[in-house]
């Protein structure tokens, strides 16, 4: 009989554990709940992946959190990021620079560089442009150097028709601007005819309704909008390279006009406040769904995963 009382008091038991966990009345089940807001800004390239990961958090990992994302640009983002109550993140196509980094030192801000994804450089056309679908590098280096003497499509090759070439791409507030300008044209002087925006929807649209443009921004602009533009197959030395999430690797077939992007932390702001730091291990942890989702190739688990842990050691 006392056997059988056991019995019942431990089932009983077991019940009202199960219930106080069903609504939710213990951290151990839910996770901690956190509150607050997360301010993350710069490269409009980097934009779509973590407007995509801070969607995915407050959705599915912290109702109360509040996540923002801006997209002024790399350049512009850092002197948001590099003030005193600056913002928690600072999305970037390219390297901090040396400059940036001396800002820090002089506010005592502690940034950590976080590698989230691989991006590629993608020269787009419009849609009518059937002529210049495959090109050489040094072909595009000519066409937006100021010394390159390519006016015309017919400056390119013969055979391509005798029409003015009009540029594109994003202006000097970007990261992408600078990766151009820098490591694919070396920092030669660019054609002074280049229409340069801030906005990448513009790009897009400017070049659709352009048969003789030829413009250059993140791979995912591209892939969104496949239906408006055309990638250019660039030619190497090995023959022509589609731009896709598969070649555009640092070791890969497009790796000359591939490139990572980042996030920076503030991790000051990370230790002062829970979320921020959530939300920072929240991407480590999720990066590579959400790249191949917005455009980018991902990164290896290994290098995701060492990020991650960097970040849970500074709980």
């Amino acid at each position: 009989m006392k056997k059988t009382k056991n019995l019942l008091l431990l089932l009983v038991t077991s019940a009202l554990v199960a219930f106080t966990t069903a609504c939710g009345g213990g951290d151990e089940a839910t996770g901690s709940e956190l509150e607050g807001s997360v301010v993350v800004d710069g490269s409009g390239t980097v934009f779509p992946l973590m407007a995509k990961l801070a969607e995915d958090y407050m959705v599915n990992e912290q109702e109360n959190v509040s996540v923002e994302v801006g997209r002024s640009g790399t350049s512009a983002g850092f002197k948001k990021f590099l003030v005193e109550g600056g913002t928690d993140f600072n999305n970037a196509s390219r390297h901090m620079k040396d400059e940036e980094k001396a800002t820090a030192e002089e506010l005592g801000l502690s940034v950590k560089e976080l590698k989230v994804a691989l991006d590629g450089i993608t020269m787009v056309i419009n849609k009518e442009n059937t002529w210049a679908t495959e090109l050489t590098q040094q072909e595009i280096i000519d066409i937006f150097l100021a010394t390159g003497g390519k006016k015309n499509w017919s400056d390119v090759r013969p055979e391509f028709p005798n029409q003015p070439i009009t540029t594109y791409g994003p202006n000097e507030n970007h990261g992408t601007y600078e990766f151009f300008f820098e490591t694919i044209m070396e920092e030669k002087e660019l054609i002074d005819t280049i229409n340069l925006q801030q906005d990448y929807s513009t790009l897009v649209d400017l070049v659709s309704k352009d048969v003789n443009a030829i413009g250059f921004f993140g791979y995912g602009y591209y892939a969104n909008n496949q239906d408006k533009l055309t990638a250019i197959n660039i030619d190497f030395g090995n023959g022509p390279v589609e731009p896709t999430l598969e070649t555009i690797k640092e070791n890969g077939a497009y790796a000359p006009f591939t490139r990572p992007v980042y996030t920076y932390l503030n991790e000051d702001n990370a230790k002062a406040n829970p979320q921020v730091l959530d939300f920072a291990i929240y991407v480590m942890n999720n990066a590579d769904q959400a790249a191949e989702e917005t455009g980018f190739a991902p990164l290896t688990e290994a290098e995701l995963t060492e990020q991650a842990e960097y970040l849970e050691g500074l709980k």
